[in-house]
């Protein structure tokens, strides 16, 4: 499930940003948090010390990984009734009021977030990058309006990911 496409060790103590790219490949537009994901994975300027994970549909497996997390990057398509391929940010407490569940993935990133904070990860900081959905209709590819988004939303991560690095190296 771990994978930062570097060597070293992914989960390792030292390591406390995570990335999780959340999605289902054959929902469409669904898969653009793992589309993502995997352009990172081969990106020379994600930090070594960045976990990147492919959360794909799994839910409330990511809690255990995730405990030694100090900041998390979600990445996910986010339905928030925007035209297809609007880029979405939400921190913290955005995130928590999205609507739980009605997602395609068998658990909804709002659901993750709130087990996050039962289990007393209240003090982890989140952030979720995505872009408003299409289709989440079967189907492998991306729409082409959220396919123009997937740069960008990949290079906002990269900006993300290299402040929060130089932040907790001060």
């Amino acid at each position: 499930m771990f994978s930062n496409g570097k060597p070293g060790m992914p989960g390792s103590r030292e390591s406390r940003i995570f990335v999780v790219g959340v999605g289902n490949l054959v929902r469409s537009d669904d898969g653009l948090g793992i589309h993502a994901l995997r352009r990172l994975q081969a990106d020379p300027r994600v930090p070594r010390s960045v976990v990147l994970m492919d959360g794909g549909t799994v839910g409330l497996e990511l809690l255990g990984h995730l405990w030694d997390a100090s900041r998390l990057l979600l990445i996910d398509a986010v339905n928030v009734a925007e035209p297809p391929g609007t880029l979405i940010r939400l921190q913290d407490a955005e995130i928590r009021r999205l609507r739980g569940g009605g997602s395609v993935h068998h658990l909804g990133v709002a659901d993750l977030v709130a087990s996050l904070s039962l289990v007393g990860k209240d003090s982890l900081q989140i952030m979720l990058l995505g872009a408003q959905p299409e289709s989440t209709e079967w189907g492998t590819g991306l729409t082409s309006g959220v396919e123009a988004a997937l740069g960008p939303l990949v290079e906002a991560a990269i900006s993300i990911l290299e402040n929060w690095t130089r932040e907790m190296a001060a």
